[in-house]
């Protein structure tokens, strides 16, 4: 029998507010991550810090916030009203502290709970608020949360406003480097929510005159869009819509009070349904949901009266109520979208025109496919039920339902050598596999049918669930995992190919990931060092006294479960996929995939030069 565990007034223990916040971060900031993903916890605190100033500016106070991010600092600046001078330590050090309890001050406010600043104050190894206002200053400094250093109420000229400093903590965030594409991203989406709003972010400055419509403009280009933008705006919302020439999928870009919600949530599924009964009611047609919504690149943009998200990180919504005497949601949506959207129809006939031989075609095509995606279905559940191909995390085969979690990811693998190390080394909760039998099909400039033809391609697609919309994505994390060889490279440049010409959001809401594995292993008899790169190997053969074991790793297969389970645990390396917004998926597909064999071959050759040069240099 076993004993029994003491239970006792000493097992009590309190936390306060800041050492309940380093031990819990995930409840605050979600997933921490490294910087590789846009979601990870240094961008979040990032974030939390902005969503102040931004809050000042929607108060109309403060045109411009100015941003720095050097190395591990990141520094923000606004020019609103500044803290209360009283109020500056309190504000980012004491939990339920805040102006946005009062809702005469803040009405609808990015955060609600006065949480956000004390998150990055306790996660940050350094962090500084400095406030001005009235021709005085007050500021304070604190380490892990801990107040170091305070100064009140001096004489200053500088305007007026509230400058945040902080660095993150590595002991939290390991390893971790910030992107500036995320940041960017990031940022514009703010000055697309805030027309008139200026952020400068390490001297470039970002600014919208037109909102959701230049969303919409940047994510998709001129000669790819079925119809000019539409762009409507109301009382506390805003939509903007068009259809992609060449796009398969449905693609939303969502937002609550200048919240991204990556997730979507009560808006964007009352905004699916506006759309598709609006249509309907036009066109008189009781056309498929699906064929009206193929290729759609929308936003949507609302304002709430003290909203509910589903997590502290306010990736979905999940508020029936607009707030005040407003209707719910799903009806404040639907009937702005019926009124404004079947107006804007009536006043457009070349794009109703465009719109409607858009959903004719996709019903052509629907039906064209039926037959064909009847098999792939029913091939792919087949598969999935004897485990052929996908070895699937808890997170998912506990609640096939489950919202996607943050933390889900699945590798995509190819040969049973390198399937076997990682399911072996995984974790089995968040961390799926999928496994490819040789190399994909190149599927540039194919039609959708061959998605359900090719096995590995029904099957991938079936894993991930994205067939109609990327709403419904069951990982957050896709990552690439193939050896560091010409065949992993061509088999890494086929499965971008398979993204971009078929579910190209996938790679624009940043899901797609390259794992990065070490190419040599250094070591003596009391230490091991892993080496990315032949820099890494040198440095690492350097530390080392003696004569190390050198050991070069060829494939992903050749590294035991035991040392795999570093790579893919919390040391894992990710390599974002990113998207070069100056050229069109058309033409990077055209350019990497078609056949203009002479182009790229003087490609390959001239960045080969340039990569020889610098392995000169270094050497």
């Amino acid at each position: 029998m076993s004993k029994e565990t003491k239970y006792t007034e000493d097992n009590i223990r309190s936390l306060d507010w800041k050492e309940h916040i380093r031990m819990r971060p995930g409840m605050y900031i979600g997933k921490l991550g490294d910087g590789s993903s846009a979601d990870d916890g240094i961008y979040i605190l990032v974030k939390e810090v902005l969503d102040n100033s931004i809050d000042e500016y929607v108060m109309g106070a403060g045109k411009t916030i100015e941003i720095s991010i050097q190395g591990e600092k990141v520094v923000v600046r606004d020019y609103g009203r500044g803290i209360p001078l009283g109020k500056v330590v309190d504000v980012v050090s004491k939990m339920n502290t805040g102006g946005k309890y009062d809702s005469r001050a803040f009405k609808k406010s990015v955060g609600l709970n006065g949480v956000g600043t004390k998150a990055v104050n306790a996660l940050s190894a350094f962090f500084k608020v400095e406030s001005t206002r009235d021709g005085k200053s007050a500021s304070a400094e604190f380490e892990k949360g801990n107040l170091t250093n305070q100064e009140t109420l001096e004489e200053t000229s500088r305007r007026r406003g509230t400058k945040v400093s902080f660095v993150p903590d590595n002991t939290i965030f390991k390893h971790y480097k910030y992107r500036a594409e995320y940041v960017a991203k990031m940022l514009k989406n703010y000055v697309y929510l805030n027309p008139g709003l200026t952020i400068i972010f390490n001297g470039e400055k970002y600014f919208s005159e037109n909102g959701l419509k230049d969303l919409l403009s940047d994510t998709i280009n001129k000669e790819d869009q079925l119809y000019d933008i539409i762009h409507l705006q109301g009382d506390d919302i805003e939509i903007a819509i068009t259809h992609s020439k060449t796009q398969y999928s449905e693609e939303y870009h969502s937002f609550v009070n200048g919240q991204h919600t990556t997730q979507g949530g009560t808006h964007q599924a009352a905004f699916r349904e506006a759309i598709v009964k609006t249509i309907r009611e036009y066109y008189g047609k009781n056309y498929e949901a699906s064929d009206i919504r193929k290729s759609i690149v929308s936003a949507i943009s609302i304002k709430v009266m003290e909203p509910v998200f589903e997590s502290q990180t306010k990736t979905k919504l999940g508020s029936a109520e607009m707030g005040g005497d407003l209707p719910t949601v799903r009806t404040y949506i639907n009937d702005f979208v019926k009124t404004q959207l079947d107006n804007f129809l009536h006043k457009n006939p070349n794009t109703t025109e465009s719109l409607q031989r858009k959903i004719l075609q996709a019903e052509r095509e629907r039906k064209d496919l039926s037959g064909i995606r009847k098999l792939a279905k029913e091939r792919a559940k087949k598969a999935s039920l004897h485990n052929k191909k996908l070895r699937d995390c808890r997170v998912h085969l506990t609640d096939s339902k489950k919202d996607r979690n943050l933390e889900s990811t699945l590798f995509i693998t190819e040969g049973d050598s390198a399937s076997g190390s990682i399911t072996k080394s995984r974790d089995v909760n968040t961390q799926a596999v999928f496994s490819l039998r040789g190399k994909p099909l190149n599927s540039y400039n194919m039609s959708k049918k061959i998605v359900y033809e090719n096995e590995e391609f029904n099957l991938l697609q079936a894993a991930l669930n994205i067939e109609e919309s990327l709403e419904d994505l069951r990982y957050n994390n896709i990552v690439i995992a193939t050896d560091a060889d010409v065949d992993g490279m061509h088999i890494r440049l086929l499965l971008i190919t398979f993204f971009l010409q078929f579910f190209p959001e996938v790679i624009k809401e940043g899901h797609l990931y390259i794992l990065q594995t070490p190419l040599f292993r250094v070591r003596n008899k009391k230490e091991t060092i892993y080496c990315y790169s032949e820099q890494e190997r040198r440095d690492a053969i350097a530390k080392l006294s003696g004569k190390p074991e050198i050991t070069r790793f060829k494939g992903l297969g050749e590294i035991s479960p035991d040392e795999f389970v570093h790579f893919i645990g919390d040391d894992i390396r990710l390599d974002p996929v990113m998207l070069d917004k100056e050229k069109s998926i058309e033409e990077l597909l055209s350019f990497y995939m078609g056949k203009n064999t002479p182009q790229r071959q003087e490609f390959i050759i001239d960045n080969l030069k340039v990569e020889l040069d610098t392995i000169e240099e270094e050497l």
